[in-house]
C-alpha cells in the first residue's frame, strides 16, 4: 500500500462493491479483505478492493474452452 492511497470506510467499500455494509465488514472479521486500523476506525485500502475483485474474476469461455454438451444418460 502506498502512502497516497485512498482508504476507504466500510460504507465507501460496500457503495464500491454494490453491497450492504454487512458484506465488507463480513470480509474483515474473516480477514478475506485487507484492512488499515486507524485507532477505533477500520479502513479498507482502495488497491484491496481491486484485488478483492480481481481475484474473483470469471474469463467468458472461448469457443476453444466450449467443449461439446454432454448427453443425458
Amino acid at each position: 500500500m502506498s502512502p497516497d492511497e485512498r482508504l476507504l470506510t466500510v460504507e465507501e467499500a460496500a457503495e464500491w462493491l454494490s453491497t450492504s455494509t454487512r458484506f465488507p465488514r463480513r470480509l474483515i472479521a474473516e480477514r478475506r479483505i485487507e484492512f488499515v486500523k486507524v485507532g477505533r476506525f477500520v479502513r479498507i485500502p482502495a488497491s484491496a478492493l481491486r484485488e478483492f475483485i480481481a481475484a474473483g474474476l470469471v474469463e467468458p469461455m472461448t469457443a476453444s474452452t466450449v467443449h461439446s454438451p454432454r448427453r443425458a444418460a
